[in-house]
């Protein structure tokens, strides 16, 4: 037993109070007029003599009948989608740090031969020494070669904190970059690629470049080998002009709003994440949309351009320790991230769509885009294509226990945690 009737009651009280404080009919809360003010400063916000954002295009929110969308069709004949499913980072009591992710391209109409080809990833870490990883530098096929296999080892003393999450994201990163790019040349010149997330790894490219004693993945050439990757996938659909897109479920930036809080002490900003701000400025009802009418269409704004981000910062650099490391074809800015914010109103959720600038700065192709991603989130909420992938990429709940339990000679660091809590199925 935990709450009973009497704690509810009151829980329901303080909830009572708590929310009473923030009536949408209340004059003092009507953000109506901090919400345009903001908007006209990011036609370009500037910080510090930089520019952090700046509109491509007029600053605008537009919306769109989901029944008109739908009924237009879709722009492209076919569509792919790309992602990974993890066992997630497992630490061992012999301090062994093991991560496996398995890729996979989803087609509409499928492809099942496409569908078919895999790339898998384990990524280990050990601040031993003295332990040997038996690692190849080749790829192993497997599957009459619609497979790809590699173990990677992560050096002793590169990890020595957040070590769980680092390599989880080098060996999700590196599994994904290299499936992108060993299916390359099997995808329609034609077609509309989607990556489940960011189109760049962001935690990955931080540390990077930032000092620290304690991670020091810089020197890891494994990490290296992932953003040469992705300056290459990048470099393809430049150079080609063929649309790829990174479709952000769960947007978590911050940069916009710390800006404005920075800049403009006047403006009471409420928000802390940029997400929450545009899903404000998006609401239906200041898009124009008639309370009854809301689920029957989306709500998006125009496409935005941040520069002076990661990418170009490694690009343009002095240091030897990444200039010399990678190449790349076009202007540093054609890497700059730009994208677009979309809400669904029967979802009651907002997704963030990215792109690279070097596509993005066509108007034709941010037209073709934009119409592309509308239509897929009025068909189905999230793209089919993004949802077939997930299915045929994820490594289930019963398949991880299995590939962990398969290690007869470490054995799981279990804490509290685990024993009261048990293993959530995530990804």
């Amino acid at each position: 037993m935990t709450l009973e009737p009497v704690h509810i009651k009151e829980i329901h009280d303080l909830v009572s109070r708590i929310d009473s404080c923030l009536r949408k009919d209340d004059p003092e809360n009507d953000d109506t007029d901090s919400v345009k003010d903001i908007l006209r400063l990011l036609n370009e916000l500037r910080y510090e003599g930089k520019t952090v954002l700046r509109a491509i295009g007029k600053v605008k929110r537009a919306k769109a009948s989901i029944e008109m969308i739908i009924g237009s069709g879709d722009p492209f004949s076919i569509s792919y989608a790309c992602d990974s499913g993890s066992t997630t980072a497992r630490t061992f009591d012999n301090g062994l740090y093991v991560d496996f992710c398995h890729c996979a391209l989803a087609s509409s109409p499928t492809d099942l031969e496409i569908h078919n080809m895999r790339t898998i990833v384990a990524a280990t870490y050990t601040a031993s020494r003295k332990v040997t990883i038996d690692t190849s530098s080749n790829w192993e096929l497997f599957d009459s070669g619609a497979g790809r296999k590699r173990i990677i080892r992560i050096q002793p003393g590169i990890l020595n904190k957040k070590t769980n999450d680092l390599l989880h994201d080098i060996a999700l990163y590196l599994c994904e970059s290299e499936h992108l790019l060993w299916m390359q040349e099997r995808m329609q010149s034609d077609g509309f690629l989607i990556m489940d997330g960011p189109i760049y790894p962001k935690r990955l490219m931080y540390w990077m470049v930032v000092a620290s004693g304690d991670i020091q993945i810089r020197t890891d050439p494994h990490s290296t080998k992932v953003l040469q990757n992705y300056i290459d996938i990048m470099d393809h659909h430049i150079e080609a002009q063929k649309p790829l897109v990174g479709f952000v479920k769960n947007p978590e930036d911050m940069q916009i709003m710390q800006t404005l809080k920075r800049q403009e002490k006047n403006l009471d900003l409420p928000w802390l994440l940029d997400a929450q701000f545009f899903k404000n400025a998006l609401s239906p009802g200041k898009a124009g949309i008639n309370g009854r009418d809301a689920r029957k269409y989306i709500t998006y704004s125009n496409w935005f351009l941040q520069p002076n981000q990661f990418y170009e910062k490694m690009i343009n650099t002095t240091s030897p320790l990444v200039r010399e490391m990678l190449s790349h074809r076009f202007p540093a800015e054609d890497y700059a991230l730009a994208f677009f914010m979309v809400l669904v109103p029967s979802m009651n959720t907002i997704f963030k769509i990215e792109s690279p600038y070097g596509l993005v700065k066509h108007e034709e192709m941010r037209k073709r885009i934009t119409r592309k991603v509308l239509y897929d989130i009025a068909l189905n909420g999230i793209p089919l294509t993004l949802l077939k992938a997930d299915s045929v990429a994820r490594i289930q709940l019963s398949e991880r226990r299995q590939i962990i339990d398969r290690f007869s000679n470490s054995r799981i660091d279990t804490s509290y945690n685990d024993i009261r809590w048990g293993e959530m199925d995530e990804r």
